[in-house]
């Protein structure tokens, strides 16, 4: 029987706890930890704790990369001297650090390619072209940031639009979302393809009248990668995307993120920016299940956990089916006005049983991507299947996205103690891409509410670059279930901005089973916290998208300042 290791993890004594998440967790007594010493900081104002004990507190002290006191004034002046450096904040408010559980940080495609998110078809053209004058024969043209529902062309770019701009290079225009591109006819040829060619499984050619559209899905894309010379990312281009994500999502107020596909290169990364103090974020490294640095570790004995409070290595992650963004994901029910499309598989039920064995037997924990309910039941039979043979504490296995849900499968997750991670800013930015789903699907859909009835603690998740990942726009987002024009998208899910902020914070922590080190401000965790200029309770839901960040403070040290 497998034993899910407890060295694995911090706070890995504590059982899992439904989505209050307070507890063993959370000291009742928030005054002071067990810290001796004169404050590096006093913070006065209004702090929003995320502990259910006490939810507001007056004042707070720091000391090193940790939270002091905090409390009264009264309570916390003990602990100030000459050199505190005193904050006051009374006219803003103080929330712990955001936190964003499934996120790509490290995009860096636009430097060996042309960004492509432009408001016209013909500016993309123009663009694919001034690239092609730039490349050698033979090598690929690579457009990034492609938006299908973005256009003011109100359509999506397709193989003539391209060939149009570009005949003798091949060209692949990335979806952001990471599951769809667009090629040419060069393209097409390279790879010989003919309009007969199969689609293999996993994957799509789309055709409209006996000829290729040029998209392509998923395992489709891997015949283009196969032909070619690709521009090559290098050591020094993933260490600048770093150093960049860093500063910007400092910016958002976020303290710490997830990488949810990394390789090694990524890891490198990460190392090179906190070795030149450019890391300002925390990350939790999830390696991609294909990934030469997941076999490393675990031909090291290094599984889930290892590392420290700024990089440790989390769930690993593996695909089971498409895209929520792209309408590419697995349902039982087709999309809206195409009655012949469910979406599509990426894994059989088979590969899925077999890689979370194989995880589990190596001290991993599992996170997979599935968005559609067919994926999400494949991946629940897995982890109720190996969860028969489990002892221990709850591993808190992860449903990546996690987009379309039933009462079935709710219940489901409760029980096997699983974290679904659905987008959280995808309502608000996304919404043309709802169409395709209609007005009943989306009250099923990016389910907070439902997740949160049914005591599951779920999870904050951009999917960055896919989706945004500032804070303010996913707390507007889950609170108004409203797009940028306005309109609404499953009001049923609408939640609280507590329940929001809880989501962002805490249970984010939760997700990464450092519960324990962050999330909220508890005396003796992490100094990570974020001026606000205002309270996200006190404002016009639908603004809350505008309020600034003032001030983002990692371990006790400010990484942003307005």
């Amino acid at each position: 029987m497998s034993n899910f290791s407890r060295r694995r993890f911090l706070g890995g004594a504590v059982t899992a706890l439904p989505f209050g998440l307070t507890g063993s967790l959370v000291p009742k007594n928030l005054t002071a930890a067990n810290v001796a010493g004169q404050a590096d900081m006093l913070i006065v104002g209004k702090i929003l704790t995320m502990n259910s004990y006490t939810p507001v507190a007056e004042a707070m002290t720091t000391l090193g990369d940790r939270v002091q006191a905090i409390g009264s004034l009264e309570e916390v002046m003990p602990f100030v001297g000459a050199s505190t450096e005193r904050i006051d904040v009374r006219d803003h408010t103080v929330t712990p650090g955001f936190i964003d559980s499934h996120s790509h940080p490290l995009f860096a495609e636009e430097a060996v390619g042309v960004n492509v998110n432009l408001p016209r078809i013909e500016d993309v053209k123009q663009a694919l072209a001034r690239q092609a004058l730039k490349t050698p024969p033979g090598h690929w043209v690579r457009g990034v940031m492609y938006d299908d529902t973005k256009f003011t062309d109100e359509r999506a770019l397709n193989k003539d639009d391209i060939d149009d701009a570009v005949k003798n290079h091949p060209v692949f225009v990335a979806h952001r979302g990471g599951h769809t591109a667009v090629v040419n006819s060069k393209a097409i040829e390279m790879a010989g393809l003919t309009i007969d060619s199969p689609d293999p499984f996993g994957g799509r050619f789309f055709r409209e009248n006996g000829e290729f559209t040029g998209k392509v899905a998923e395992h489709a894309m891997d015949v283009f990668f196969k032909v070619g010379t690709w521009p090559i990312m290098d050591r020094n281009v993933r260490q600048e995307a770093a150093r960049i994500s860093s500063k910007n999502m400092a910016a958002a107020g976020l303290t710490s993120t997830t990488d949810a596909f990394g390789n090694k290169d990524d890891l490198i990364a990460y190392q090179d920016a906190r070795r030149n103090g450019e890391l300002s974020f925390r990350i939790s490294f999830m390696p991609g299940g294909n990934s030469k640095v997941y076999s490393g570790l675990k031909e090291a004995g290094i599984g889930s956990g290892f590392g420290d409070e700024m990089i440790r290595i989390g769930a690993v992650k593996f695909s089971a089916d498409g895209s929520a963004s792209e309408r590419t994901m697995s349902m039982s029910t087709p999309y809206k006005g195409k009655p012949e499309d469910f979406g599509i598989l990426t894994m059989t039920q088979e590969e899925i049983y077999e890689a979370v064995e194989d995880a589990v037997a190596h001290d991993f924990r599992v996170g997979i991507h599935a968005n559609g309910d067919i994926a999400i039941d494949m991946v629940l039979n897995a982890y109720e299947k190996v969860l028969e043979n489990h002892k221990g504490i709850n591993p808190r296995h992860r449903i990546e996205h996690c987009s379309l849900v039933n009462n079935e499968i709710l219940a489901r997750i409760k029980a096997a103690g699983a974290i679904p991670t659905p987008f959280y800013t995808y309502v608000y930015y996304h919404g043309n891409k709802w169409v395709d789903y209609g007005y009943d699907k989306m009250e099923n859909m990016f389910a907070h509410k439902s997740f949160l009835d049914a005591g599951i603690p779920v999870a904050p998740a951009s999917d960055y670059t896919p989706g945004p990942y500032e804070p303010m726009m996913a707390i507007q987002s889950m609170v108004t279930r409203k797009d940028i024009r306005g309109r609404e998208w499953g009001p049923s899910q609408k939640i609280s901005v507590s329940d929001a902020m809880r989501i962002c914070t805490i249970h984010g922590a939760y997700a990464s089973f450092e519960e324990g080190l962050k999330g909220s401000l508890v005396a003796g965790k992490l100094a990570d916290f974020v001026i606000l200029e205002k309270d996200p309770h006190e404002v016009n839901p639908d603004e809350i998208v505008n309020i600034k960040v003032l001030k983002t403070v990692l371990g006790g040290k400010t990484t942003f300042e307005a």
